[in-house]
C-alpha cells in the first residue's frame, strides 16, 4: 500500500514541561505519517479527553502536576486497549519502569538520554517494537533473567508447556526484546498477519491487552527463554 494513502497515525501526548511538550509536538507534527490530535499538561484534561476520544499512539511522562502518568497509561488501557502507549520520562527508577509495563506501557525513553528521533520512535512503537533508552532495556532484562534464575525451571517448562505453543513462546520472547512484528515475521520467516494473529492468541492466554502487559506477564509466570531462534537459511 502506498504510504501516502494510509490514514496518519494519531497521537496524544500528556507533557507539563512547555519547552519538552512543543518539542514533542513539532516531531509529531513534522512527520507526514504522524496526527497530532491533542496535548495536555496534566492529568485531569487528559483523562477527561479518553472518555470521548481516543488516539492510536499515547506519549505521557510520569511526573504530572496533578497527578501521575500511571493513571493515564491505565485510563487509557481500559478504555482504548488498542492504543499504544510509550512513556517520556526523567525517571529511570526501576519500580516507575516495571509499574509502567505492568500497566500498559510498551515503550519507555528517558528525556536525558540524547537526541533522539521521536517520530521514528512513535512508528516503531506502532508497528509492534518496544522502544526503550538503552539503560531501560538493560535494567528490564536484568530484571527477566533474575526471575528466570530465580524461578524453578520444572515450574516454568510445565506453564510454559501448558500454556503457549513453541511458536507463540518464541513470538513472545522476540517481542520481548523489542522486536517490531515486521522484525519477528522476518525472524521466523511468516507473514505478519501470523504474527499478529499469534499475538491475539498470546494476549487471550495471559489475559493482557497490551505488549508492555504480555511481556510483563510472562515474566511473572517464567515464560520467557530470551533465546533467539536461528534465521532461516537463504540461497544467496
Amino acid at each position: 500500500m502506498d504510504e501516502t494513502a494510509r490514514e496518519a497515525i494519531s497521537v496524544l501526548i500528556v507533557e507539563d514541561d512547555a519547552v519538552t511538550r512543543k518539542l514533542l509536538c513539532l516531531a509529531v507534527e513534522s512527520a507526514p505519517e504522524l496526527k497530532l490530535l491533542a496535548e495536555f499538561d496534566s492529568v485531569k484534561p487528559a483523562l477527561e479527553w479518553l472518555d470521548g476520544n481516543s488516539a492510536d499512539v499515547l506519549l505521557t511522562d510520569l511526573g504530572l502536576p496533578d497527578g501521575s502518568g500511571l493513571e493515564i497509561i491505565r485510563a487509557c488501557v481500559k478504555q482504548h486497549p488498542g492504543t499504544d502507549i510509550m512513556v517520556v520520562t526523567m525517571s529511570s527508577d526501576e519500580e516507575n519502569v516495571l509499574a509502567c509495563i505492568e500497566a500498559g506501557a510498551s515503550g519507555y525513553v528517558l528525556k536525558d538520554a540524547g537526541r533522539m528521533d521521536i517520530a521514528r520512535a512513535i512508528l516503531d512503537l506502532y508497528e509492534g517494537g518496544a522502544p526503550m533508552s538503552p539503560a531501560v532495556a538493560r535494567m528490564v532484562l536484568a530484571k527477566i533473567r533474575h526471575g528466570k534464575k530465580s524461578s524453578s525451571p520444572s515450574k516454568r517448562q510445565s506453564v510454559a508447556t501448558t500454556a503457549l505453543t513453541k511458536r507463540e513462546a518464541a513470538i513472545l520472547d522476540l517481542i520481548a526484546r523489542g522486536d517490531s512484528y515486521s522484525d519477528v515475521a522476518k525472524m521466523l520467516s511468516v507473514s505478519v498477519g501470523t504474527v499478529q494473529t499469534h499475538i491475539k492468541s498470546i494476549y487471550c492466554k495471559l489475559s493482557v491487552h497490551s505488549r508492555g502487559e504480555a511481556v510483563f506477564e510472562a515474566h511473572r509466570r517464567g515464560l520467557l527463554q530470551l533465546e533467539r531462534p536461528p534465521r532461516s537459511r537463504r540461497r544467496s
